[in-house]
Order: C-alpha cells, then sequence, then structure tokens
C-alpha cells in the first residue's frame, strides 16, 4: 500500500552555512564595527547563540540571521528564539534552538485535518513524525495538497513516498 511520512526536519549543513554566511557579513558591515558581536553554532545541542552589545544591534543580527536562513531554504519556522537576556560584560544574549521532530499535539491536529477530509486514507502517529497510508496515490497527493495550505507553526516535509 501506498505510504508516504510527514517531518520536522532541519539540515544542519545549511543551518551551518547560513550562520557561517552570517558571521562574514556581520564582519564586513559597517554597523557592526567594534560591537564585539559573537555568533555560535553548537551542532550537537542544535543551539545557536547570539551576543552582541545592545537590543538594537540584536535585532539587526536577528534580521541578518533570518535573511540567511531564507536564503539557504531553511524555514525560519523551525527556530524557536529565547529571550534577549543581559551578560555580566554588560552585553546581551539570545538562544536560538532549532526544533525538530512533529510534538504531540500538533500530530493529533494533523491526524484530525486529514480524517476530516473523508479520504480513504489512515493516519498514524509514529515518535516525532505521522505516517499516512491509503489505497491509491492520488489520495495522498491531496493530504499534502491540503497540508501544504495549513499553517501547523512548524514547517512540514513530505517524505518516504513508497
Amino acid at each position: 500500500m501506498p505510504s508516504f511520512d510527514i517531518v520536522n526536519e532541519v539540515d544542519l549543513q545549511e543551518v551551518d552555512n547560513a550562520v557561517n554566511n552570517t558571521k562574514k557579513e556581520v564582519t564586513t558591515r559597517y554597523d557592526f564595527r567594534d560591537s564585539k558581536t559573537e555568533i555560535d553554532f553548537n551542532r550537537k545541542e542544535k543551539v545557536i547563540s547570539l551576543q552582541t552589545k545592545d537590543e538594537m544591534m540584536m535585532q539587526a543580527l536577528y534580521d541578518v540571521i533570518i535573511s540567511h536562513f531564507v536564503r539557504r531554504k531553511v524555514d525560519p519556522k523551525c527556530l524557536d528564539f529565547g529571550e534577549i537576556e543581559g551578560t555580566s560584560q554588560g552585553q546581551v544574549k539570545r538562544v536560538i534552538k532549532l526544533q525538530e521532530g512533529i510534538e504531540r499535539e500538533i500530530a493529533q491536529k494533523i491526524v484530525k485535518l486529514i480524517k476530516g477530509l473523508k479520504i480513504k486514507v489512515q493516519p498514524a502517529i509514529q515518535d516525532d513524525q505521522v505516517r499516512v497510508t491509503g489505497k491509491k496515490v492520488d489520495d495522498l497527493q491531496e493530504v499534502i495538497g491540503m497540508l501544504k495550505k495549513e499553517d501547523m507553526g512548524i514547517p512540514l516535509q513530505f517524505g518516504n513516498m513508497k
């Protein structure tokens, strides 16, 4: 029987590229001169930390990093921005966490939407993804089309079509 998986995955290499491009842009921009701006990406923990002079610079840094994520085709919805905090050196710091996987509540919402279509497909929640099976590939494609129109608050990818 044909099936596909609904997942939320982030390409860490593209995130790394976006962070490196942001670092390069920050070093060449005039408004970041003498601001001691630091950007670190921890691949293991999937955390990006930003540190700069003040909140205005942090907003500019936020705009730069978002633009680089969009250029690298990484959906900014996968970023969970923490609060801006002060540091002991008189700077401000912000932590960005990468969100992967589909949370249980969102998975249940997806299943409810699919069942509301009244199509002969079976959605099933498996860990942090949703598998949809059906007899016809056209029905599966209709489900994909419907989910692309919906805003779930996280980026969804459709893969493993069999």
